[in-house]
């Protein structure tokens, strides 16, 4: 008989827990079914929202509808100055601007504080 299956017996010879001596005892098995876990899993993924897009394309929308209108802009720098023009073109690191009676820039970027449309009244 292997040692797994014997009965334990202690030392005045006794079976301490003779529930254990039958063989064929009925265990209810404690964890739920692969299938419930799957189903669980699977609500669980529906739930959730879905992450939103790194790029909204908004800039990019912002660019093409200014340019196409010839809008005048106002681009204040990091630095605190203040330049005027038309939007040009643009791309991923710069925009440029076309300015009147001034030599054209090409800006960076990460060197413009803001931007917005000129007013042509208050200003």
């Amino acid at each position: 008989m292997p040692y797994y299956s014997r009965p334990f017996i202690d030392r005045a010879g006794r079976n301490p827990r003779p529930e254990l001596k039958e063989k064929n005892v009925n265990r209810k098995l404690i964890r739920p079914s692969l299938t419930d876990l799957k189903d669980q899993v699977g609500a669980r993924q529906q739930r959730k929202k879905p992450v939103p897009p790194d790029q909204t394309n908004a800039e990019n929308f912002y660019y093409v509808k200014q340019m196409q209108s010839k809008t005048p802009m106002v681009i204040v720098l990091t630095d605190g100055e203040i330049l005027r023009g038309v939007i040009e073109w643009y791309d991923k690191q710069c925009i440029k601007v076309h300015r009147v009676n001034e030599p054209n820039l090409l800006l960076y970027k990460p060197s413009i504080k803001y931007l917005y449309k000129e007013n042509n009244q208050g200003e």
